[in-house]
């Protein structure tokens, strides 16, 4: 059988009171909006996509007339014709939706391997319409003992989900039946450094003070497969690929228990690289102890297959082979899987087995655990990471990767990892690079990664001056966002609602929150709009469509505020893209130094006029995590020229606290006597709360209009005749129309929107 921790905790089996059986088919109550229809044979044992339907039950009238059978909750009207779910009513707009004429806004797909742009998308569980049928009947189930099993019989497995444009409320049903987002650890939430290429042990560790003495943190270090041996004929004489490997190359890595030990001494925490396809051969470690654990003769040196179907497989896969490496300090593992669908089990795909038994093994050491792998469908948000794939170096696929990342919230899957700066091929380009980036820093996930081709590293100093000093400054911001990520993290696992949203969850009734694929909220307090195209020659910046929603936003970088509700193209220098703040947003960062993660000890924290509220959350780290939380909450109010913060008493087990901390408030949109207004707090008690205040508070004043054009129009790259002509009409015009004159004049396009962008701002 296998070992309790590969068993996962399920309750799948409804109870009598939510399930209403007729001739040939059964109907469960899940949530009023939300039902099962069975056909054929029923099952109570949990699928690959279901485990919970054991919930209280609700109003549930079905009534059968002919072929047509209908189910009435206390929101919706389900009609089912001939055993397939055809339609539903909502009561509260009385709007009829038919299932099978949704439009599906579509979730997300299992790699972008060798893509150059956009990927075909499969379908979420989101429709603008808010009716979705979700069909079940293929997926795998899982017995009593955790394995993996086929269903019996032909029947159908339905479920009819009925939200409306509540899409959270979607999103939220499907985790109610299938689980929770988890927890990531918050190391994950720093920058990764990964690279396809042979390392020496000392070349790592070389390579890790450099990033060090650059002033550069990062929180995963990241092996790839070259871990291992791979050269296994040249090696050992042997005639097999070396893709699959489980012992440490100690011609690269003479002491690998070292090696992960300095590692963890500079607060790295490690994953390493692995291909499972072809077994245990007989050239590795513990191929004696992996033969007899499966009842294979080592004298044979039979290699031990890789095979899904097998309990006295998968427990020794993991306690003979992966649980010693992580006594010596790997803390999770990249499952690479590439070669295929097909496993010794009919209709299981091998990623789908490694991805959950991985994860729940990884459980076992006390820690919240992690993976790196590939997407596999509806449940796969239970084994978070995901890892994109191979990506070819291109604009087409940064401008991808926003919408892809963010749609696949349509598939209640919420942790994309991605290659920033892109896997291989492609052309040299220093711009993409940064722009990439900086969409990497507000992305779930911060991991540079590339190919072994030689001259495709991502280390920042090997890019022209501006850039690499750029990336050093991007990097350090993402490492110091990792408590307010962290927080929203919380919130994902709680909520369900998650870190980067489509624009249209928040304002699903705006058509222009559709028509921004690329823009997305960050957590509770940002909105991002990645810039994913190059640089205009004309203004030298490049640009990006946002749609700004009603009230005001301002930008956490020029701190210049717009007022929704409107479409403008945000210009911005290759230094900056435009990422916005709402009123009374609070954002914290940490301020302490180095590769160190945990509850900082000093904070500073990035504050934006208006009303507000934050709060932090920080806990242990550990599985049992709900029981060692603690919470901070900040507050901000600005009024009639006054600003006030606070900064609350913690709450919860404040033991995994510093007891003492520093905060740096900067309200970065607020001056005070001409300069920014920063309130600092030193030595405060965590069981106190502070008030901080101050007067004569004026929210920034920018140019006039007028300086706002002439500034557009040094930067445009033309004829120095034309823009003195330009400057000499605003001279001239007398209601200050100054798009009126520029439309006059012919200029740009580029031109005439920059500057409609600087009219828009309020500063």
């Amino acid at each position: 059988m296998l070992k309790k921790s590969l068993i996962a905790k399920t309750d799948a089996a409804a109870s009598a009171s939510q399930i209403f059986e007729g001739n040939g088919f059964r109907i469960t109550y899940l949530t009023s909006r939300l039902i099962r229809f069975e056909t054929g044979s029923f099952t109570d044992l949990p699928s690959t996509a279901v485990w919970f339907r054991r919930f209280e039950g609700g109003n549930m009238n079905v009534a059968q007339q002919g072929k047509t059978i209908t189910v009435e909750t206390d929101t919706c009207v389900f009609i089912i014709e001939n055993l397939v779910p055809y339609s539903v009513a909502f009561k509260d707009t009385k709007k009829v939706e038919i299932f099978s004429k949704q439009k599906n806004l579509k979730g997300t797909c299992r790699t972008l391997d060798m893509t150059n742009g956009k990927a075909k998308l499969a379908d979420g569980f989101v429709t603008e319409n808010g009716a979705y049928l979700f069909d079940d009947s293929k997926s795998l189930l899982f017995d009593e003992g955790g394995r993996f099993t086929k269903r019996k019989g032909t029947g159908k497995d339905y479920y009819l989900f009925a939200y409306g444009k509540d899409y959270r409320g979607t999103i939220n049903a499907f985790y109610k039946i299938s689980s929770p987002v988890p927890l990531i650890p918050r190391y994950a939430l720093g920058v990764w450094w990964s690279r396809y290429h042979a390392y020496t042990q000392q070349e790592y560790l070389d390579l890790m003070h450099r990033f060090k003495k650059e002033g550069i943190p990062l929180t995963v270090a990241t092996v790839d497969m070259d871990w291992h041996w791979v050269k296994i004929k040249k090696k050992f004489g042997l005639d097999y690929n070396g893709w699959t490997g489980y012992s440490w190359n100690t011609d690269l890595f003479p002491d690998y228990k070292e090696f992960l030990k300095k590692l963890h001494e500079e607060n790295l925490h490690v994953t390493l690289n692995l291909h499972p396809a072809d077994g245990v051969r007989e050239y590795e470690d513990m191929y004696e102890r992996m033969a007899t654990a499966v009842g294979i003769d080592p004298q044979t040196k039979q290699p031990v297959k890789f095979e899904c179907s097998k309990d006295e497989f998968w427990n020794a896969y993991f306690d003979i082979i992966h649980k010693p490496y992580e006594k010596d300090g790997v803390d999770f593992w990249w499952i690479d899987w590439q070669q295929g669908t097909k496993s010794d089990m009919d209709g299981l795909d091998p990623l789908q087995a490694l991805n959950h038994y991985h994860f729940l093994d990884n459980a076992e050491n006390g820690e919240l655990p992690l993976i790196l792998s590939r997407y596999n469908g509806a449940g796969s948000h239970r084994y978070p990471l995901g890892f994109s794939g191979d990506t070819l170096i291109s604009w087409k696929s940064l401008d991808f990767q926003p919408y892809f990342t963010v749609n696949a919230t349509n598939a209640a899957y919420t942790w994309w990892s991605h290659d920033i700066g892109g896997h291989m091929f492609g052309t040299r380009d220093d711009e993409l690079y940064l722009r990439w980036l900086q969409f990497g820093v507000f992305s779930p996930i911060m991991r540079l990664h590339s190919s072994n081709m030689l001259a495709l590293g991502k280390e920042p100093w090997k890019y022209k001056g501006e850039v690499c000093r750029a990336a050093k400054e991007w990097l350090n911001l993402r490492h110091k966002l990792i408590p307010y990520i962290y927080t929203m993290d919380h919130r994902t696992h709680e909520e369900g609602t998650a870190l980067c949203e489509p624009m249209y969850y928040s304002y699903p009734e705006n058509k222009n929150a559709y028509e921004v694929p690329n823009q997305y909220m960050f957590g509770s307090e940002l909105m991002v709009c990645p810039i994913t195209k190059p640089t205009d020659k004309k203004v030298l910046m490049a640009s990006t469509k946002a749609w700004l929603p009603k009230g005001r936003w301002t930008d956490i970088f020029t701190c210049r505020s717009y007022e929704g509700e409107k479409t403008l193209e945000l210009f911005r220098d290759l230094e900056s893209i435009p990422v916005l703040a709402k009123e009374g947003a609070i954002i914290p960062l940490s301020a302490d130094e180095g590769n160190f993660c945990g509850n900082p000890e000093s904070f500073e924290v990035w504050a934006f006029s208006g009303n507000g509220t934050f709060e932090l959350v920080e806990d242990d780290g550990s599985v049992d995590f709900k029981n060692h939380t603690a919470k901070t909450k900040f507050e901000i109010a600005y009024n009639n020229n006054t600003v006030t913060f606070t900064v609350n008493a913690a709450t919860g087990d404040t033991a995994v606290l510093p007891q003492k901390r520093n905060y740096k408030i900067r309200v970065r949109d607020i001056e005070v006597d001409g300069k920014e207004l920063i309130f600092e707090i030193n030595g405060a008690d965590i069981a106190q709360t502070y008030t901080v205040t101050a007067q004569n508070a004026q929210r920034l004043t920018g140019e006039t209009a007028e300086e706002k054009a002439i500034r557009i129009l040094s930067r445009w790259q033309g004829f120095s005749l034309k823009k003195e002509i330009c400057c000499r009409l605003l001279e001239k015009n007398d209601n200050r129309d100054i798009l009126g004159v520029f439309n006059k004049a012919a200029l740009p396009k580029s031109v005439k929107a920059a500057v409609n962008e600087e009219l828009e701002c309020l500063n």
